[in-house]
């Protein structure tokens, strides 16, 4: 293998606080060597050892790559008009998954996978080099497994979603979707993914068919997660960690209660405030989940109706400015939270034995990333060892 050292980085966030200053193991003036797919030593720059090649950063700043926990990225179509009638005043309405729906089974495979394939080099661009996505805008058995398929060929954080909302064909029998999502849907698509998910909302599954769902899915092998309490108050939270969901998404909603079991438990808060931004929703308020003690995660849920952003860093710049995160809590989230929701240990740090993935900001430290909304910072990326952009 060959080895490469990337030196004189003004500043490195490790995210592990035993290389470094702080949670986020900051090293000043550093340098990463990786060695194939791998990080093999990070430390500064004077003592970088030999390497068969060496990258000069020129003063910039370097980062984990980001882990997006949270995506819709197999659709097809775009809801334009619904995003510019509701930013003329018309409230949102999960009910505009069903364009989706009908847009993506008409979609062929072809189709749908340059569309996820576009959306993930967009990301990836961005800095972004660990992406898990859903299936969800088929709901059918075989539009569900195609999708999960087709996922599958971009990435391996796969989830199987048939449970977005109840499906246009079983409007009249809700009991009769749920037995296909727990039956013959999941055979079909449980081969295919490594998570199960369920929109627990008002309008979409309440309590006792998420947790048949996601209950379902377990005994297949599934590991949950769950979009929870977004629109309103409800059970989604709770239900979550009762099943040790690795996270609960969207958490806009929280009672005391809720925060309190996020905070004793195992599941990661993850937080999407691109959704709010989009729907002029309330914000999640991140800093009563931080000071309660609950592991927070930030994603983009980049999806064609309720945010439509593929960017981190956008998503970054909101969490401080509008959910009362600091810069450094906001970078951790986006990179180890992300990494956490996942359940994975070899992204979202830059540390010895860790995958290679590093985002170079052309700027002397990451906090730039909130101080300078909406540039484009991003000057390198590195995914499993290799330059990607």
């Amino acid at each position: 293998m060959t080895t490469t050292a990337l030196t004189h980085l003004t500043q490195l966030v490790t995210n592990d606080p035993s290389l470094g200053e702080g949670p986020l193991g900051l090293i000043q003036d550093a340098a990463v060597v990786i060695d194939g797919d791998r990080i093999a030593w990070v430390g500064p720059s004077s003592k970088t050892p030999a390497t068969d090649n060496a990258v000069d950063a020129g003063g910039r700043s370097a980062l984990p790559g980001f882990v997006d926990s949270h995506s819709h990225l197999v659709f097809g179509g775009d809801r334009t008009q619904e995003f510019n009638a509701r930013m003329s005043g018309r409230a949102y309405e999960a009910g505009g998954i069903r364009t989706t729906v009908a847009a993506t089974r008409a979609a062929t495979d072809d189709q749908l996978s340059a569309n996820v394939a576009h959306y993930l080099a967009e990301a990836l661009r961005q800095g972004t080099t660990t992406f898990e996505t859903k299936s969800g805008y088929g709901l059918t058995v075989e539009d569900e497994a195609r999708a999960l398929r087709i996922a599958g060929e971009h990435t391996d954080e796969v989830t199987y979603l048939g449970a977005h909302i109840v499906s246009p064909d079983y409007a009249d029998d809700p009991a009769g979707y749920v037995d296909l999502v727990t039956g013959p849907m999941l055979d079909a698509c449980a081969p295919h993914a490594r998570w199960i998910d369920v929109f627990c909302e008002k309008g979409a599954f309440d309590g006792d068919q998420a947790r048949a769902i996601l209950t379902a899915g377990k005994r297949r092998g599934l590991l949950p997660r769950i979009h929870a309490n977004q629109l309103s108050y409800g059970p989604g939270v709770q239900l979550g960690v009762e099943l040790d969901a690795a996270s609960a998404d969207h958490c806009t909603h929280l009672t005391d209660a809720d925060v309190d079991a996020l905070a004793n438990s195992a599941t990661v808060a993850t937080l999407l405030p691109g959704a709010e931004f989009s729907t002029r929703a309330t914000w999640p308020d991140a800093r009563r989940l931080l000071d309660a003690g609950a592991t927070v995660a930030l994603s983009t849920d980049c999806n064609p109706g309720s945010s439509f952003t593929s960017s981190m860093p956008f998503c970054i710049a909101l969490a401080v400015r509008d959910m009362r995160m600091t810069p450094d809590e906001a970078v951790w989230a986006a990179t180890a939270g992300g990494a956490r929701a996942l359940r994975r240990t070899d992204v979202g740090r830059i540390a010895p034995g860790a995958r290679a993935d590093l985002t170079l900001l052309d700027a002397p430290s990451h906090v730039h990333l909130a101080y300078r909304p909406g540039v484009p910072l991003v000057s390198g990326v590195w995914r499993k060892g290799v330059r990607v952009a």
